[in-house]
């Protein structure tokens, strides 16, 4: 069987005050045309399709559009779930007939359980959930991270998981140890938004969304898709790609990867003004790309980005090489004199950014206290 994975479409994107949404169509009409080419037996979206849960009309119209043309013109399977930006109810709507022409929408937790199978392979849709959801839906209280609600999920799917036939797995999930950028939201405080890769063991592939690069992790079996396109500048130097898996009936695979050219790429530059204005130079650039521009001269420049927009229409974002120096001078003395304070004075200064009350000698008291009791057990650990 051959499927494409993908996932993380963030339709109604908003950077930078700029709506993405025509350059996604450009993307996404790319797309098609491997869909057309590759002729798979299905593609999976692997959750974020929107990029919030109330999109751009424009955003709705645009997946409408696209999904009609490979699951209905096309008459291909398509399997998706939800992601963290996607409103799961909004998504789910229809769902009950979409499957009538093979279109699997999955939004809701209690509809993982069941397989999909196709051509001999069973998809299991795990769409992104809160731990509170899964906890509820479960009934067990021991449910408290990501981790708990996946490791419950996938434990309630072995005990009917067919060992005879390749078992998928479509999520959307932050697995320990993945790199990210500044496009991800953020699922929760700490590190109980990440879920241990060793839970897809039962997979013979798991397919993944909410990391932005193929590369987020490195694992045989557990693989992001990544966007089909960058989203921040954290992202100009991630690849970007779609998937092309092709699954044997013994549940082995082989991968192949398939880039797409952007409208307008986005872009780092860094040079003098003078350098950057310079005909022999910028004659050599794409001049129109999404562009962060990091000026290197030192004294004042009157209005510089408007002057660097004269020939660069698309510069987003603007930085000084001193002030990034001085900033992380500055971020380093802070560190420093953050790791000299004790408990009771990194708690202080959180209370004071949080809250508007005074810190007084009897809130100081509990507090103390409350750490005093704290190191005694830590001791009889």
């Amino acid at each position: 069987m051959k499927f494409i994975h993908t996932a993380d479409w963030h339709l109604g994107k908003l950077v930078h005050g700029l709506y993405m949404t025509e350059d996604q169509r450009y993307m996404l009409n790319q797309f098609v045309e491997l869909v057309k080419t590759e002729q798979p037996d299905a593609v999976i979206i692997a959750g974020d399709l929107y990029d919030r849960s109330i999109p751009p009309t424009d955003a709705v119209n645009l997946l409408d559009e696209i999904l009609y043309t490979i699951n209905v013109e096309m008459n291909i399977p398509v399997l998706a779930v939800s992601g963290n930006h996607d409103s799961a109810e909004r998504l789910s709507f229809g769902s009950s007939w979409y499957k009538q022409n093979k279109f699997y929408l999955n939004g809701k937790i209690e509809n993982s359980l069941t397989p999909i199978n196709m051509n001999g392979v069973n998809f299991y849709l795990v769409p992104y959930c809160e731990p509170v959801t899964v906890r509820e839906f479960l009934g067990d209280s021991s449910i408290v991270s990501h981790h708990d609600a996946m490791k419950a999920i996938v434990g309630k799917i072995e005990d009917k998981l067919s060992v005879n036939e390749p078992n998928i797995l479509i999520g959307h999930s932050f697995v320990l140890g993945g790199k990210t950028s500044d496009s991800e939201r953020v699922l929760s405080v700490g590190g109980s938004g990440c879920v241990g890769a060793e839970l897809f063991a039962p997979f013979a592939y798991t397919a993944l969304g909410h990391l932005h690069s193929p590369d987020a992790i490195n694992h045989p079996t557990v693989k992001y898709s990544g966007s089909l396109m960058k989203y921040s500048f954290s992202e100009a130097k991630q690849r970007k790609s779609v998937s092309i898996i092709e699954v044997d009936e013994k549940g082995s695979f082989s991968e192949r990867y398939h880039s797409f050219t952007p409208k307008k790429d986005m872009r780092e530059l860094e040079g003098y003004m003078d350098e950057l204005l310079d005909p022999a130079f910028y004659n050599k650039q794409k001049i129109d790309d999404y562009l962060k521009v990091t000026i290197l001269d030192e004294g004042a420049i009157l209005d510089p980005i408007q002057k660097l927009r004269q020939v660069y229409p698309n510069v987003l974002h603007l930085e000084r090489k001193l002030e990034n120096i001085d900033k992380k001078k500055k971020t380093s003395l802070e560190e420093k004199d953050h790791k000299r304070k004790t408990e009771l004075d990194l708690f202080m200064s959180f209370y004071e950014e949080m809250t508007t009350a005074d810190f007084t000698e009897e809130k100081r008291t509990i507090i103390s206290n409350v750490i005093d009791k704290v190191r005694r057990e830590e001791a009889l650990k």
